[in-house]
């Protein structure tokens, strides 16, 4: 383990710079990735949100653009990283080229490495921009989001084989996007300056208009009493304070103690001329499907009758020739989890941990935006194994801010597949 490893700022800065760019070039024209994309409420009056991103999520931001379109957002980076003033952001051409499809996800292989883009319900994800120097980290990151149903599009090198996947020019695409340039925040500040500063100017030339006439050229006025209103004690707002993500997190050791007890009872069950399949454990429940071979439905009713099986749903197919069966976990609790460690050092610690086991963990880097716009960062990841659930138990709890979304279980091959998140600072 890494425990030891004393990893600096310096470290893992530079472990960033070597994964991901910032700057590609398409048919000879600078486009600048990997910037923060957040959702855009006052697109008539960006200021505040801008600002406000600028100094609370991505701290030392100087620069941003603007994506138009059914959900407006706004991009800022850093200039220090080597952005530049007027350089066109190539998210938003492409994602305007294709807002005929609501959400794609894409992989354009470029000059300078292999630039993924995410688009859902026409928004940016926060990770949905990003210029891969590694091509590998660019398809794991590809195929982990394969998983998500109900891409209008998906883009990918043809030689990466994936299946329904086409890949256009995108020197055309970004010819036919919207163009978006980088400009300085600060200038959006100075522009906002003088709009006040002639509006003050105004309203001060008024008021001394207003005074002058009062004093000189109007007629005495006979003093009027009026009636003090009672004092009004405004009420305090009550600010609900958010939940974190890993303030709600079902109990990691409870679900695959449940999964692993789940599956058990689900093979268990053998009906003449029937044929189990892969099984799938969610946070909740477990569910099999069983393919009729030459057995009857009357036989795998038969099996499926035990009451001490206790399965929460054992439906048919109309043609009769597939049975799905679940069993739901009970008392599954919701505990809190924060997060202990940073991204590189986990990262670090789950490749150690591989490596001593012979095998070979699929880490991605990710995050989430809350309502409120708080952005929380985790490592996405998947493995396969012949471990069962209640080893990788005891090895996998350990690290805090643990989620196990799902965990997949094949009869044949008796190998576990498990997916989930560890959240990090």
């Amino acid at each position: 383990m890494l425990e030891d490893a004393n990893l600096t700022d310096e470290d893992v800065e530079k472990s960033k710079e070597q994964s991901v760019g910032t700057e590609i070039v398409v048919d000879g024209v600078e486009y600048a990735t990997n910037l923060f994309w957040q959702p855009l409420q006052n697109k008539d009056d960006p200021f505040m949100e801008v600002e406000e991103a600028s100094q609370g999520i991505l701290e030392g931001a100087d620069l941003f653009c603007i994506k138009p379109g059914k959900a407006p957002q706004f991009g800022i980076c850093v200039s220090t990283d080597g952005y530049k003033k007027n350089e066109e952001a190539a998210a938003v051409p492409l994602a305007t080229a294709l807002s005929d499809r609501s959400s794609f996800i894409a992989v354009f292989k470029v000059n300078s490495g292999w630039w993924y883009t995410c688009i859902r319900n026409d928004i940016i994800l926060s990770d949905g921009d990003m210029l891969f120097l590694n091509e590998e980290d660019a398809k794991n990151q590809f195929e982990s989001m394969l998983a998500v149903p109900d891409w209008g599009r998906k883009i990918a090198p043809p030689e990466w084989g994936f299946e329904e996947t086409e890949y256009p020019d995108l020197g055309k695409l970004m010819q036919r996007g919207a163009k978006a340039k980088l400009q300085k925040i600060k200038g959006l500040r100075g522009s906002k300056l003088v709009m006040v500063i002639a509006i003050s100017s105004i309203i001060g030339l008024w008021l001394l208009y207003t005074l002058f006439t009062e004093i000189f050229l109007a007629p005495p006025k006979r003093p009027v009493m009026v009636p003090v209103a009672p004092k009004v004690v405004p009420k305090k707002v009550e600010v609900v304070p958010e939940v974190k993500p890993w303030e709600k997190i079902k109990d990691p050791a409870m679900v695959m103690d449940q999964c692993e007890a789940a599956v058990a009872k689900l093979v268990s069950i053998v009906a003449p001329g029937w044929k189990i399949g892969d099984i799938s454990c969610t946070q909740g429940s477990a569910a099999t499907s069983f393919k009729r071979d030459f057995g009857r439905i009357s036989w795998m009713r038969q099996a499926v009758s035990n009451p001490k099986l206790k399965l929460g749903g054992k439906i048919f197919s109309d043609d009769g020739n597939t049975m799905i069966a679940s069993s739901v976990y009970s008392n599954v609790k919701t505990i809190t989890s924060a997060p202990t460690r940073g991204d590189a050092v986990l990262k670090n610690e789950l490749n150690e941990l591989g490596q001593a086991l012979g095998m070979k963990f699929n880490l991605s880097s990710a995050s989430v935006t809350s309502a409120q716009h708080n952005v929380y960062r985790h490592v996405k990841f998947n493995f396969s194994s012949t471990y069962k659930p209640h080893i990788w138990k005891e090895l996998l709890t350990k690290f805090s801010g643990l989620e196990i979304n799902s965990i997949k279980y094949n009869p044949v091959s008796k190998v576990w597949n498990y997916e989930g998140v560890i959240y990090v600072f």
